[in-house]
Order: C-alpha cells, then structure tokens, then sequence
C-alpha cells in the first residue's frame, strides 16, 4: 500500500525552524529540501518530518492552520534510550528557544519524559519506557 509516510507541519520561517531542530539533535534529508521547506530525518528508519512555510502548507491543505498558542492538533512523539537523554534534551530544548511545557518525569509508573514547544507551537514529547515496568492486561 504505502512504501513511506510523511508528517507535515507548517512553519513560519523555515531557515529559523531549521537552526533550531539542528540545535537539539535533529538531522536533515536534503533531498527534499527547497527554499520554502527542510526535511527532519527522525529516528532509526528516518521518519521524514517535512517543515513548510505557511502559505505553502495552506495551498497542500486547502485549509486553516490551526493557532497553535490556543489548540493543539497532533502531539508529536519521540523516543528515548534513558531517563538522562531526556533530562539533556529537555536541557537543549530550552537553550534552543522552544518551550518546555511539561518538565521531565515520571508517567504511569513506567514511561519518563517531558513535552516542549516548538518555534511555532508544534507540540512534541520525548519519551524513556521502560517495558518491564508496563501494566499487563
């Protein structure tokens, strides 16, 4: 059926979006970089995070970007291999200028993590699960 998926987020200066995922790790694809938008290549199988500008995102959706100071439309997870990555990179985060809005902790007993802002309000959490810890049903 589909060979790759893409998630797309609008963004209001893509060279300042840029600067700031560089900043807290992220890696990019070049490959489907132009002047109006840059690919995040996320994880071990390169999920393709795909950033434009808005006017350009408009023109794909047909449709009005959601106010992120006001609601959120997706919660954009990562992973990570300790309690001490997300520590750091809840730490990057805010020296980058995005905005940790839950600090790193514990959750449910067995996961720890913490949520953060983006420069446009994008809202995305790292996440350290620890599956020995997870209730069984």
């Amino acid at each position: 059926m589909t060979k790759q998926i893409w998630l797309n987020l609008p963004v209001k200066e893509v060279a300042r979006s840029k600067a700031f995922f560089a900043k807290i790790g992220f890696s990019f694809n070049e490959q489907y970089a132009t002047p109006q938008s840059t690919c995040l290549s996320v994880g071990a199988t390169h999920f393709a995070v795909m950033l434009f500008e808005e006017a350009i995102f408009e023109g794909f959706v047909r449709n009005k970007i959601t106010d992120t100071q006001s609601s959120s439309e997706v919660l954009i997870s990562i992973d990570a291999e300790s309690r001490e990555e997300v520590d750091e990179f809840a730490k990057k985060v805010e020296k980058a200028g995005g905005i940790v809005f839950d600090k790193p902790a514990e959750i449910q007993g067995w996961m720890y993590g913490c949520g953060f802002a983006d420069l446009d309000g994008h809202r995305w959490n790292m996440l350290y699960m620890d599956f020995s810890k997870m209730p069984k049903q």
